[in-house]
């Protein structure tokens, strides 16, 4: 993956717009999603289209912070675009009988304490924060989660809503790994001590408290459903392999510590890792939704209605 003119990509992505009324949800391939499929690929849509939006409300934050006028805007891009994937698989399950009404899917209580993480401090983090985890569970989500749908779903429109939602994806990765190489280049040793000090960060620490038990739920699911440990490895690294592929980007500490993180994430053998976060998966399994404060305004922004 080459570095890219983020002048061109934002002619690029103005060029590559697409709405909800572009596909017809009606067309016929609805019923060879199989009995036996459904019940799990309602709760994997479910949580692939919360991940769409906790993408979004990245976006957002990031959008507040970029650089310069060009990234802001490609954010800004970005975020409407993960909304729309987010609109899209709820499209999807709408035409699979998975949504009564104009209810919206319930995120699991690990998606839900992002999600609130999210509203209270993402504004307020760095931009090389976020701008390195985005990359990271988006080439998780492109390369393993979407891979794993389509491997598995054979409905047609399935498959086209997904090779609209990848064409995206593919450029956000092309901005993340751009811009975590920005972020690298000409890092000093105070610079990179300065990065690293944001984890003592008490607001980070809290989205960090709240962030690995998700992935490790997630990491879990997504194995039971069938999808192999050995694909997973493989997103990892592909991560590393791009975000290390230039000194600027080696540079960027943060890149470095989501590389190490990954590679626990993926390896259940690691029960140095895993058992600590596998207790806080099942502590907040017991957290009754009602003491949660009420969902964030900007969730109510997911439709799955084609005008979307």
């Amino acid at each position: 993956m080459a570095k890219i003119d983020l002048d061109k990509m934002l002619v690029k992505i103005k060029n590559t717009q697409w709405a909800l009324s572009d596909i017809d949800w009606d067309a016929p391939g609805a019923d060879l999603v199989t009995a036996e499929q459904w019940p799990q690929l309602k709760e994997f849509m479910a949580d692939l289209m919360w991940i769409e939006h906790v993408g979004a409300r990245a976006f957002a934050a990031m959008a507040k912070k970029a650089p310069t006028d060009t990234l802001r805007e490609i954010y800004t891009y970005f975020h409407a675009e993960e909304q729309r994937h987010a609109n899209a698989e709820m499209a999807l399950m709408k035409r699979w009988g998975m949504l009564d009404g104009d209810e919206l899917p319930e995120p699991n209580i690990n998606l839900r304490l992002v999600i609130e993480w999210l509203d209270r401090y993402s504004d307020e983090m760095p931009v090389y924060v976020l701008g390195t985890v985005v990359p990271m569970l988006e080439i998780a989500l492109d390369g393993a989660l979407c891979k794993f749908l389509l491997d598995t779903v054979d409905d047609p429109v399935c498959h086209q809503a997904f090779e609209k939602i990848n064409d995206d994806e593919s450029r956000h990765l092309g901005v993340g790994f751009t811009v975590m190489e920005m972020q690298g280049h000409g890092a000093t040793y105070i610079k990179m001590v300065e990065m690293a000090a944001q984890l003592m960060d008490p607001r980070l620490i809290l989205g960090i408290a709240s962030y690995f038990p998700l992935l490790n739920k997630m990491r879990d699911n997504v194995v039971a459903m069938g999808l192999s440990e050995e694909k997973l490895y493989a997103c990892m690294r592909k991560f590393e392999k791009i975000g290390g592929r230039t000194e600027d980007g080696r540079r960027n500490v943060w890149f470095q510590i989501i590389k190490f993180h990954s590679r626990w994430v993926v390896d259940r053998n690691n029960r140095f890792y895993h058992a600590p976060v596998d207790a806080v998966v099942k502590l907040t399994g017991y957290i009754p939704r009602r003491v949660l404060p009420a969902v964030p305004s900007w969730v109510k922004e997911l439709t799955y209605k084609p005008t979307a």
